[in-house]
């Protein structure tokens, strides 16, 4: 038998890399060591979260299925920084780990041109370096055009609880036990890496009345735009936020030498998450804090299992029964799954192209945790940028590369591939420099042609995001039109705004940071949506800090069409800085604009480079 594609992994990159090469047409196999674990979500009950919830939002206005999945499966929903800008609002939901893989997995079966199997995959079929099939453990190969590697966290997987080490996966699963070792000998750098759980707490043990209520949202959210709300605004399963105390830091330094990490295995070699630290990770690194924050989360409405977020620990379990003890509302607590870390392999992401193509072996994709990254939302946003290029690849066409100007998912491609990892890498608003521009509320508009284009997006949802963007022009300018005058004047007073001595347009008004736009509407002559008023409050409000970041970006096109070659010889440039040589040749990048976002690289060492390059030496 013979596919075109074969993704290897069913988490949440190879869920989103199958569908998008099956929905592109292509004959797609998905192969995964245990079918029951498709979009598994073995660490937190969320979707969303900080920067993550924008991700998902850009997945959705591309085509992909994280967001749509998460509307079907939710428990809580809430947007994340209101306080705050724009810029920096996101999503965030309390998914059903029952509810959310279900789905998935029916969404795959129903999905033509992809195939499911349960296998493990040894090894990569790869005569004269480019792809040819995988080999699976059993001996039996099956050829393919193109390989997807999304293998998550089961790569030479250890699991560790203060001096133990087992080797297997998050569930207890068998691990991939060769392929890395593998890879490695065909030339890759691979990486090891580690991540961790908390406990999980049986809810009726929780005294809930030592802990503050944290409920969703009263107004309705979806990450998908085509969806509406499938939840009841109502009925919204509540968290609860508690706090760590002395107690608690008492026994964790009592015992910090028991811990997987800080002396119970001296053979560890991962390296851990810097901003999801482990609660001794915290602990120690943080030693002049009186207290750390920690949510009681819900897992499923179909058992009774309470993630403790933000506790992640590889304590032994005596330890852990006296860690979770000491906290509020916890003292006799019951602990229904003990909390682990989990030390893998991953290769090192600066080998990859930026269509997520290795740079080694022609037609192999990677995405996901194999790549260095943490989060179920990295992840899936890899495994659709894979699944496309793949496609694009096999037919011929150039590949799909989002800048950073255009989205998140942009911004973590680039830097997985221009700077690489020290440790599992995390979305953080703060890496985006234009993250005005990249607003979960207009992924549709920055994206959502793209995913038209292939094929991704129907033609149903692309007339109803063409309508919006003509209901978004046309409000702009009834905003510009209608004006008001001083006659309004005691209206405006009423806002607490200054009254007018001429005529003012409404849009002009609502640079004013006192006025709402729903102070406004009362004087346009046509409804408009909350969607496409919210467009023109921002355009109106950030209008100069808009313009300024879309003239940096200009700035940052034209120095990325300043193409390097791919044949540059940089020990040719004498003048180069020793470890700036050494950084380019591993990251060979392809434009002056990726070059100077290389670690290690300077404007000196930039203007080396072009100087040579306008020689005409390359």
């Amino acid at each position: 038998m013979e596919y075109e594609v074969i993704v290897v992994g069913g988490g949440h990159a190879g869920c989103e890399a199958a569908l998008a090469c099956a929905r592109m047409g292509h004959k797609t196999l998905l192969v995964t060591g245990n079918i029951n674990n498709i979009a598994d979500m073995p660490c937190n009950p969320s979707i969303g979260g900080s920067a993550k919830g924008i991700v998902v939002r850009e997945i959705d206005a591309l085509g992909g299925e994280m967001g749509n999945n998460a509307d079907k499966s939710l428990l809580q929903i809430k947007m994340l920084n209101t306080a705050k800008g724009p810029a920096v609002r996101s999503l965030r939901a309390q998914a059903d780990k029952v509810t959310y893989p279900k789905n998935m997995i029916e969404t795959l079966k129903s999905t033509d041109n992809l195939d499911i199997k349960e296998a493990l995959v040894k090894d990569i079929i790869t005569p004269n370096n480019k792809v040819s099939g995988v080999l699976f453990e059993s001996g039996e190969e099956i050829k393919a055009k193109a390989v997807i590697l999304t293998t998550g966290t089961y790569m030479n997987a250890d699991i560790m609880v203060g001096d133990t080490r087992h080797r297997e996966g998050p569930h207890g699963e068998k691990p991939s036990n060769y392929l890395s070792d593998n890879l490695a000998k065909k030339g890759f750098i691979i990486k090891r890496l580690k991540t961790g759980t908390p406990p999980r707490i049986a809810k009726d043990s929780i005294d809930f009345s030592k802990t503050k209520l944290e409920n969703g949202d009263n107004v309705y959210h979806t990450f998908s735009f085509d969806n509406e709300p499938m939840y009841d605004i109502d009925k919204q399963v509540s968290c609860y936020l508690i706090y760590t105390n002395d107690d608690t830091h008492k026994i964790i330094r009592d015992n910090l030498n028991k811990s997987s990490m800080y002396g119970g295995l001296s053979d560890i070699k991962g390296v851990g998450p810097r901003y999801c630290p482990s609660i001794e990770d915290k602990i120690v690194r943080f030693s002049d804090k009186e207290r750390h924050q920690l949510f009681l989360e819900p897992e499923s409405l179909y058992y009774d299992y309470i993630y403790v977020q933000g506790f992640s620990t590889s304590m032994p379990y005596d330890v852990q029964e006296k860690m979770v003890h000491s906290l509020p509302g916890l003292e006799n607590a019951k602990i229904l799954k003990y909390a682990y870390a989990i030390e893998y392999d991953a290769i090192y992401p600066t080998q990859l192209k930026f269509n997520l193509e290795t740079k080694l072996i022609e037609n192999l994709f990677t995405a996901g945790q194999i790549n260095g990254t943490s989060g179920y939302e990295e992840a899936a946003c890899q495994g659709l940028m894979a699944g496309i290029n793949a496609c694009l690849k096999l037919e011929g066409k150039e590949p799909f590369i989002l800048r950073r100007d255009e989205a998140y998912i942009g911004v973590l491609i680039d830097d997985l591939i221009t700077k690489g990892i020290r440790d599992p890498y995390r979305l953080l608003t703060s890496r985006a420099e234009y993250r005005l521009l990249l607003r979960t509320d207009n992924a549709d508009l920055r994206l959502r042609e793209y995913g038209h284009k292939f094929g991704l997006v129907s033609d149903e949802k692309y007339a109803k995001f063409i309508n919006k963007k003509e209901e978004i022009e046309k409000a702009t300018l009834e905003f510009k039109e209608k004006r008001l005058t001083p006659k309004n004047n005691d209206y405006l007073v009423s806002l607490g705004t200054k009254e007018l001595k001429d005529g003012v347009s409404l849009y002009d008004l609502l640079r004013r940071p006192e006025i709402k736009i729903t102070d406004l509407t009362q004087f346009l002559d046509n409804e408009y949506s909350f969607e496409v008023l919210e467009q023109i409050s921002i355009s109106a409000k950030y209008e100069g800090y808009i313009k300024k970041s879309l003239l940096e970006a200009e700035k940052l096109k034209k120095l990325e069409d300043k193409k390097i070659p791919e044949d540059i010889d940089y020990d040719a440039m004498h003048n180069l800085a020793s470890e700036a040589k050494q950084k380019l040749k591993e990251v060979r990048p392809l434009t002056i604009g990726q070059a100077m976002r290389i670690s290690g690289v300077n404007p000196a060492d930039i203007s080396i480079l072009t100087m040579y390059m306008k020689r005409g030496n390359a």
